[in-house]
C-alpha cells in the first residue's frame, strides 16, 4: 500500500516482483519489443482483459504457473512499446496525448503482475521463487528505461512547464507536478554515465532485496518448534494447543514460525527453555549464519542506497526516500520519534520492574529476558488489572469479527456486503464478497486468512485493480486482505487473539481506503498515497473493534452466543494503555534503527550497528526490536526502507482523528464519518495529505492525542 510514484498504468506490477520500491536489472539490458511479438492476448488470460462478472475478474483457474514467465515477459514488451510510442509522438506534448497515455500505459502487464504477486505472497514454491528471480532484474530494466528515456521526459516536462496554458485543474496539476518529479527523483537528469550507474546500482538492489524476502520466508519454514511431549504444553490454553495440534502429525504440536503462532507460545508458556528456543528461531530469522543468512545481503544494500543518493544529489537515502512524504526530511521523523521514546522507555522499564517483582515472588530466581517478557506481562495483567486475555479469546471467533467490520463499514460509508462464489480464487481458503453502496457496485473484497506453507508471513493487502473513471470508464476496485491465522479444528470455530482481530481491522481499513476511493485517474487512486499517510486510514480503522456497537453484537462466545460480559469489558478498557512501554519501544527500536541504517556512512555489520545503536537510544534488555534487522522485511524487501517511522506518523494523524468522533459523542456520527470520507477516505492523491488532514480536523494535527492515547504524560508544550 504504497504511492506509485511513476509508472501508473502498470501499477508497476503492484510494485511486483519482490516489493522493491526501485526495480533494476543486473545485466544492464533494456527490455525491447521484437516485431514477432504476437499482439494478440486473447489466449493469455494473465494478460487479456478480465472477463466475467463484476466487470471482470482475475481468471485464476485459467492461470498456468508455466506460464508465468512467458506472459511477464510478453508484458514488459507491450508496455514498452506504449511508452516508446508516448515519447515518439510527433505532435507537442499535452497532458491528454503523454500523461493520460502514460497513465493507460501498461494494463496488460498490471494484470498480470498482480496475478503473479498473488502467487509470489501467497502460494510461492521453489518455480515461483525461480520465477521472482528471474524477472525481478527485467521489471527493473524496464522501469529505468522508462525514467531515463530522454524523449518521455522531454514531454512530461514540457506538460510540467505548460500547465497553465493548457489550464489544468488543482487535480491534474498534481498528476502531473507528481510525474514530473517522479522522473527527476529516479534520474532523468543525470548524464549517459550516472544513468548507467543507476541503472547498475538498481538492477542489483533488486537481486538483492528479492533474495533478502525469500531468505526470510525460508526460515519461516525451516525453524519451526516441534513438541512431542505433552508435558511440554504445560500453561497452553486449550485453543492453542488445538490449534498447535492441527499444524503437526499424530502426537506432535507445533509452534510455526510466525508471529501469530509464536506471540500466543510465549505469552503463555510456563517452558522456559521451550519459551526461549521458540524466540530465538523466531528473532533469529535470516541471522543464523547459513545460506539464508542476510547479514551480507544488508550491507551490499545499504552502501547501493547509499551510493544511489549521492549520485541523485541526496545526503542520505533517508533524505531521498522522505522527500515525497509528509515528514519532508529524516530530522522531523527522528523529532517526533524522539519526542516519545523516552516516555515510552520509562514505561517499558516501570513494566519490567513490575515484572520481575513477580518472578521473584514466585522464586523463579531469573531476570527478565525477551522471551520472558510476554509470560510475565500476561501475570502482572492479571494481578494489577485481574484481566485474564484467555477469558477474551472464547469471543473472539474470526468470522464474527469479520461480520463486525462490515457492520461498521456499513454504518460509516453505506457499504454492503454479500458473499458471491461465482467468481474462481486461488486458493479454497479464499473468499469473496461484492461491496455495494446505494445498489451501486463498488468493489470486489477477497480474504484470505489462514497460514500455509509458501505463504509470506504477517498480514497485508493487496489492490488486485484500482478505482478509477479516466476514458469514461467507471473501473471497479478489487481488493484482498490476508492473514496467517492457524485454522481451528474441522467443525469449530477459528479464534483469533485480541491482537490479532486489531490487525484485522487494521488491514481492512486498507481495504476500505481502496473501495472508499472515488478519482479520475488511476495514479491517484485509493491508496496510492504518501508512505507516512496510507497507514493513516488503516490505524484509524482499528478503533471500530473497541465500539459497543460491534463487541456486543460480534465478540460473542463460540458455544453460547453471549457477548463479552461487562465486566470483563471493564477490565480491557481499564488495561487498554497496559504494556505501552513494551509495544511502543519494540516499535520505536526498529524506526530508529531504520532510519540512523539509512543514514549512515560507510560500509555496515549489522548485528553490531544494530546492537550499538540500540545500547545508545538506551533499550531495555527485556525489549528487542520489533522487526530484527536481518529478517526487517519491510525496509529490506518492502517499501518501507527509512520509512518505518510511518507507522507512528499516521497514528498522531489517526489518535488526533479518533478524537474528533469522541468529541463527537460517537464513533458513528454521521457528520465526522461523512467529512472523514469526502476529505480522508474518497481523494486518494488527489490533495496534498496535510491539507486533507486539516480540512477534516480543521486545525494542524497534534501530538497529545497520541500521548493520551498510549498513557504517556502529555508535556505542557503539547497541551
Amino acid at each position: 500500500m504504497t504511492k506509485t510514484a511513476l509508472l501508473t498504468g502498470a501499477a508497476m506490477a503492484a510494485l511486483l516482483i519482490s516489493c522493491t520500491a526501485l526495480p533494476a536489472d543486473s545485466n544492464n539490458e533494456t527490455v525491447k519489443v521484437e516485431n514477432s511479438v504476437d499482439a494478440s492476448i486473447a489466449n493469455k488470460p494473465m494478460l487479456a482483459e478480465w472477463s466475467g462478472s463484476y466487470d471482470g475478474v482475475p481468471p485464476w483457474g485459467e492461470v498456468k504457473a508455466s506460464t508465468f514467465e512467458a506472459n511477464l515477459i510478453m508484458g514488459l514488451e507491450m508496455a514498452q512499446a506504449e511508452y516508446d510510442a508516448i515519447a515518439k509522438n510527433p505532435e507537442p506534448a499535452t497532458f491528454e496525448n503523454t500523461i493520460l497515455a502514460m497513465e493507460r500505459a501498461g494494463e496488460p502487464l498490471s494484470r498480470a503482475s498482480s496475478i503473479f504477486g498473488v502467487h509470489a505472497s501467497n502460494l510461492a514454491n521453489d518455480e515461483i521463487r525461480g520465477i521472482q528471480t528471474r524477472m525481478s532484474p527485467k521489471f527493473s530494466a524496464f522501469s529505468d528505461g522508462i525514467t531515463q528515456n530522454e524523449k518521455l521526459f522531454a514531454r512530461v516536462k514540457a506538460v510540467y512547464e505548460n500547465m497553465e496554458a493548457e489550464t489544468l485543474n488543482p487535480i491534474q496539476k498534481r498528476l502531473v507536478t507528481e510525474r514530473y518529479l517522479g522522473f527527476v527523483r529516479q534520474g532523468a537528469n543525470l548524464n549517459d554515465e550516472d544513468k548507467a550507474q543507476l541503472t547498475a546500482i538498481n538492477s542489483r538492489l533488486s537481486s538483492l532485496t528479492t533474495q533478502f524476502g525469500q531468505n526470510v520466508q525460508a526460515d519461516e519454514e525451516k525453524y519451526t518448534t516441534v513438541i512431542t511431549d505433552e508435558n511440554d504444553l504445560a500453561g497452553l490454553p486449550d485453543w492453542l494447543v488445538t490449534s498447535m495440534a492441527a499444524q503437526g502429525a499424530d502426537n506432535e504440536w507445533v509452534v510455526t514460525n510466525t508471529r501469530s503462532s509464536m506471540d500466543p507460545f510465549l505469552t503463555y508458556s510456563s517452558n522456559r527453555q521451550l519459551r526461549e528456543e521458540v524466540w530465538n528461531k523466531y528473532y533469529n530469522r535470516g541471522d543464523n549464519g547459513d545460506a539464508n543468512d542476510n547479514n551480507a545481503i544488508i550491507t551490499e544494500i545499504l552502501t547501493l542506497r547509499q551510493q544511489r543518493a549521492e549520485l541523485l544529489g541526496y545526503e542520505s537515502h533517508a533524505h531521498w526516500a522522505l522527500e515525497d512524504r509528509m515528514a519532508k526530511t529524516p530530522q522531523n521523523a527522528i523529532d517526533l520519534m524522539e519526542t516519545v521514546w523516552p516516555a515510552a522507555v520509562a514505561r517499558a522499564n516501570e513494566e519490567i520492574a513490575d515484572m520481575q517483582s513477580v518472578a521473584d515472588t514466585e522464586g523463579a530466581n531469573i531476570t527478565i529476558k525477551p522471551w520472558d517478557y510476554r509470560y510475565y506481562a500476561e501475570k502482572v495483567r492479571k494481578d494489577k488489572y485481574d484481566l485474564d486475555f484467555n477469558l477474551v479469546k472464547p469471543y473472539l471467533q474470526m468470522e464474527k469479527l469479520r461480520e463486525g467490520m462490515f457492520y461498521a463499514a456499513g454504518r460509516l460509508y453505506d457499504f454492503e456486503f454479500e458473499q458471491v462464489t461465482d467468481v474462481p480464487v486461488y486458493h479454497p481458503d479464499v473468499r469473496v464478497w461484492k461491496v455495494m453502496k446505494d445498489g451501486d457496485l463498488q468493489g470486489l473484497w477477497y480474504f484470505d486468512p489462514y497460514a500455509r506453507t509458501g505463504k509470506r508471513s504477517g498480514a497485508w493487502m493487496n489492490a488486485l485493480r484500482t478505482q478509477h473513471r479516466m476514458d469514461g470508464k467507471d473501473v471497479k476496485v478489487i481488493v484482498t486482505n490476508n492473514s496467517n491465522f492457524v485454522k481451528g479444528v474441522e467443525g469449530e470455530p477459528t479464534l483469533i487473539s485480541w491482537d490479532d482481530a486489531n490487525t484485522m481491522f487494521h488491514e481492512f481499513g486498507h481495504a476500505l481506503h481502496g473501495l472508499n476511493s472515488n478519482v479520475t485517474y488511476p495514479g491517484q487512486s485509493g491508496t496510492a498515497v504518501a508512505r507516512d499517510y496510507v497507514e493513516f486510514p488503516s490505524q484509524l480503522n482499528e478503533h471500530w473493534l473497541e465500539t459497543p456497537e460491534v463487541l456486543n453484537t460480534y465478540a460473542v462466545h463460540y458455544e453460547t452466543g453471549e457477548p463479552i460480559p461487562q465486566d470483563l469489558l471493564d477490565k480491557m478498557k481499564n488495561a487498554e494503555t497496559f504494556n505501552q512501554g513494551f509495544s511502543t519501544v519494540e516499535y520505536l527500536a526498529s524506526a530508529l534503527v531504520d532510519m540512523k541504517l539509512h543514514m549512515a556512512e560507510g560500509e555496515i555489520d549489522p548485528d553490531a550497528f544494530e546492537r550499538e545503536t540500540l545500547a545508545e537510544l538506551g533499550m531495555p534488555s527485556a525489549i528487542v526490536m520489533r522487526h530484527r534487522t536481518p529478517h526487517f522485511g519491510h525496509i529490506f524487501a518492502g517499501g518501507y526502507s527509512a520509512g518505518y517511522y510511518s507507522y507512528l506518523w499516521s497514528d498522531t494523524l489517526t489518535a488526533d482523528s479518533a478524537e474528533a468522533f469522541e468529541e463527537a459523542g460517537s464513533f458513528y456520527d454521521e457528520a465526522v464519518a461523512k467529512s472523514l470520507y469526502e476529505n480522508i477516505m474518497s481523494v486518494g492523491d488527489t490533495v496534498d495529505p496535510a491539507d486533507g488532514f486539516r480540512a477534516f480536523r480543521g486545525r494542524d494535527v497534534s501530538i497529545a492525542p497520541l500521548m493520551r492515547k498510549r498513557g504517556f504524560p502529555v508535556p505542557k508544550d503539547m497541551e
